[in-house]
C-alpha cells in the first residue's frame, strides 16, 4: 500500500504557509498537504465551471471535509455591481499556501462570471433580491 503524495513545500521565505507548525499538529489537521499541485489545478477548474449554487455549496462542504479549508461566500457590505462586490474569504489554516489562498477566490469569481445565474441565486439566498 502506498501513501498519499504530500504537496511539495514551498522554497525558503516565498510563502508564509507555515507548514513546519502542522508537524506538531494531529493529521486531521495535516490533510491540507494531500492538496497537490495537480489536484489543485483540478480543484481549480471545477470552481471555474460551476454549474448551480447548490454545486457550489457541495465543493464548500467538500472542501472543508477533504481538506479542511473553511471557504465563505457572500455579499459584501456595499452596493453589489460586479463580481468584486461578493466577498469570498478562506479562514486562516497552516499550511495553505499564499498561491492557493489567492487561487481559490479568482478561480470562484471566473465561475460566477461564466454563469451569472450562481451569482444572482447568490444574492436571492442573502435577501438582496426578493420582492418587498
Amino acid at each position: 500500500m502506498t501513501s498519499p503524495s504530500l504537496r511539495q513545500p514551498c522554497p525558503p521565505g516565498a510563502c508564509i504557509c507555515g507548514r513546519e507548525r502542522l508537524e506538531q499538529c494531529p493529521a486531521n489537521a495535516q490533510r491540507i498537504l494531500l492538496l497537490t499541485r495537480q489536484e489543485e489545478k483540478r480543484l481549480l477548474e471545477r470552481l471555474e465551471n460551476l454549474k448551480d449554487l447548490d454545486d457550489l455549496h457541495r465543493l464548500q462542504l467538500r472542501l472543508y471535509d477533504q481538506l479542511g479549508i473553511r471557504l465563505s461566500i457572500a455579499p459584501g457590505h456595499n452596493e453589489v455591481r460586479t463580481m468584486r462586490g461578493i466577498v469570498i474569504e478562506l479562514a486562516e489554516q497552516p499550511g495553505l499556501c499564499r498561491k492557493t489562498r489567492q487561487a481559490i477566490p479568482a478561480a470562484i469569481r471566473r465561475g460566477l462570471e461564466r454563469n451569472p445565474e450562481v451569482a444572482y441565486r447568490l444574492l436571492d439566498v442573502h435577501d438582496l433580491l426578493r420582492d418587498a
